[in-house]
């Protein structure tokens, strides 16, 4: 990280929250925070969802110069903070995979222009190597990193991508880092500060208590979950409404039944079109009673403060998720319901997710054995590595990041396999344009160009080669006829560089080394789900019980939670249902495992493959689509699995 510039003046910071937010006084921290960043030092906040994390940057972006770069997982955080700011005058944009190709011009100018106080980006963009060209010659005064939990392995949505923003800011010799989350316990708070080298001290965490909110936990059989959440939707006061579900057909479904009883519903999940998900946020924004049925993808960063209701149709995947769901009810202050359906069945569905990711021994041996004959330097497609080990993409790239935390790897710069352009203007006006060096060095590309039907496509490699040039010098040069809309700019194929920095001595010891640490994630990660219905089923105060997950300290039971509210009673929840497997339904699987030995070999694969969980093999052969594929989801994994081995299922070779 560069150092920063010399201190800004902090005497003027509510003249600036005034004028251009509307607020009279900071919330509570918000001050501490932006204090710390305009005098030049790197900041965490660790404020509860609604609290203000983002004023903590915004603001600050107006009395920094250059640009402020957030980093954010969310498109539905960005649109909305960008919205609101582009009406109060800020200046600010987003690059995200949803931009038309006239919008990404116009915001990679506006980059390079210096006509941006706040740009948006996803963790994956800097995976462009346009992008990274582009922002490596901007200053960065404010490197700001939302839901900075995702750094963490201890947090609940680690993400291979965060590891590396430290690297990134130190790339973009940003001046000055901000950490952001809503959900950070002490351990993880810790990671977040040693990971973007941000002092201990320099570290704000507001109180999670949330007065206003009814926390209630009913226990409910699937059969009768839909009855009794129309029920109450419809012997409560109508207000905006989100019901939280864990798969997409389900929002689907639910959405579907409450409009036909009458209710303004609508569905929200990632397998619609992007065009539709922002109708749907938008109508939600404008609706003084719409009920949105969501996955978790819905509601991060919805500036909305009168949601009224939150449901949880299905249990949450964690107490983290629980908390940052909840928090988005009732910021206006006004009392508010969060209600969470207890069925203990719902945990087949979340562990089966869980299970998924978590990677055979044999398929991280196959990987190893694979990366470590490669040359010295190679490139990789996380696409190809997924498909032909059958690991998921983002356990690919979570191993690869952990290889790379060894030592054995070191990742250099992404970069795409393949260029195409369109010309708007023809090569003979485009090179009029030039002169001398410069022509004769557009000529050279064009002449390295392959043409098709509509688009010239080039081998970027290729031409450096035959050129005697950086690769750099092509992909500037190509982006600059597409930002001047002489061509318009495809780039696909993207490819990770790698170079290997010691093999080591023992392959399969490292296997077993990586294949423990995906296991012990899983661990954690089934014990999050356990944390969720041992809460709703505590013989205590449910609110302070949160409060103490996240190391906060409520003096007296909240008053207003299931417990408090029946006479300290704990809530009785049925049993989860562990039906038998049918033996001629074993006896299928066991043939189908000797049609399919490359694939299905694997207990453990067998087992979701029954459960209904997928993988990259599993679809390439289409076995996805055969009639046992999740013919046992109502059965829990680990049951599953036992069976199948207790059936005289063969351990994997």
């Amino acid at each position: 990280m560069q150092e920063a510039q010399e201190p800004i003046d902090t005497q003027n910071i509510t003249q600036v929250l005034q004028q251009n937010f509307g607020f009279d006084q900071f919330r509570p921290g918000q001050r501490e925070v932006v204090e710390n960043l305009l005098a030049g030092r790197s900041a965490a906040a660790v404020f509860p969802t609604g609290g203000g994390k983002s004023l903590c940057y915004q603001l600050p972006a107006l009395m920094l110069p250059g640009v402020t770069l957030v980093v954010s997982p969310l498109i539905a955080l960005m649109k909305d903070q960008i919205d609101a700011l582009t009406t109060r005058g800020i200046a600010a944009r987003r690059l995200d995979s949803t931009l038309t190709a006239d919008a990404y011009r116009e915001v990679m100018h506006q980059i390079r222009s210096g006509d941006l106080h706040l740009l948006y980006v996803a963790p994956e963009r800097f995976s462009n190597e346009r992008f990274r060209q582009a922002i490596m010659r901007t200053r960065v005064s404010l490197f700001a990193v939302d839901e900075a939990h995702c750094i963490s392995e201890w947090g609940h949505n680690f993400r291979p991508d965060y590891l590396k923003l430290a690297e990134f800011a130190s790339l973009c010799q940003a001046e000055r880092v901000l950490a952001l989350t809503a959900t950070a316990t002490k351990q993880v708070l810790g990671d977040i500060c040693e990971a973007l080298h941000i002092p201990s001290d320099c570290a704000t965490c507001t109180d999670f208590y949330r007065p206003n909110l009814t926390l209630l936990s009913v226990p409910v059989a699937a059969s009768q979950r839909d009855e009794l959440l129309l029920e109450q939707l419809k012997d409560r006061p109508a207000g905006p409404t989100i019901i939280y579900v864990t798969l997409q057909r389900t929002a689907e479904e639910v959405a579907e039944r409450l409009s036909a009883a009458g209710l303004q519903a609508k569905p929200y999940h990632a397998g619609l079109r992007n065009e539709v998900r922002t109708a749907v946020q938008d109508w939600f924004i404008q609706t003084q009673a719409g009920i949105v049925v969501a996955t978790i993808a819905f509601g991060m960063g919805v500036d909305k403060a009168n949601i009224r209701y939150v449901y949880h149709y299905n249990l949450p995947k964690s107490l983290e998720n629980y908390a940052q769901e909840i928090g988005r009810s009732g910021r206006d202050g006004a009392a508010s319901i969060c209600q969470m359906f207890v069925c203990q069945d719902d945990m087949n569905v979340l562990e089966n997710f869980v299970y998924g990711d978590t990677p055979t021994l044999s398929a991280i041996q196959s990987l190893l054995d694979d990366l470590f004959s490669l040359q010295q330097e190679f490139d990789v497609s996380y696409t190809e590595l997924s498909t032909q080990h059958d690991i998921r993409i983002l356990v690919v790239r979570t191993l690869l990041t952990y290889l790379e935390l060894n030592g054995c790897l070191e990742g250099g710069t992404p970069f795409y396999s393949d260029y195409q352009f369109k010309p708007i203007l023809s090569s003979k006006e485009i090179l009029a344009r030039f002169e001398g060096e410069r022509r004769a060095f557009l000529f050279q590309i064009f002449q390295h160009a392959r043409k098709a039907k509509i688009w010239l496509s080039i081998d970027v490699d290729q031409a450096t080669q035959a050129m005697g040039v950086a690769r750099e010098r092509i992909v500037r040069a190509l982006d600059y006829l597409g930002e001047h809309q002489m061509l318009e700019i495809k780039a696909q194929g993207v490819r990770h560089r790698y170079r290997r920095l010691n093999t080591p001595d023992d392959l399969k010891t490292l296997a077993q080394s990586l294949y423990q640490r995906a296991t012990e994630r899983e661990t954690r990660e089934i014990a999050r789900l356990r944390q969720v219905l041992d809460l709703a089923k505590l013989d205590g105060c449910h609110v302070s019980a949160l409060c103490a997950y996240f190391d906060r300290r409520l003096e007296e039971p909240c008053g207003h939670c299931s417990w408090c509210l029946n006479g300290h009673a704990p809530i009785a929840v049925s049993q989860r249902a562990t039906p038998r497997v049918d033996a001629d339904l074993l006896r299928q699987a066991g043939e189908l495992r000797q049609a399919h030995p490359g694939i299905l070999s694997d207990p453990s694969v067998l087992t979701r493959f029954l459960c209904g969980v997928t993988s990259p093999k599993l679809t390439r052969a289409k076995l996805s689509s055969h009639t046992l594929f999740g013919s046992l989801e109502h059965v829990p994994f680990q049951d599953v699995l036992s069976q199948l081995k207790s059936a005289g299922e063969p351990s994997p070779a």
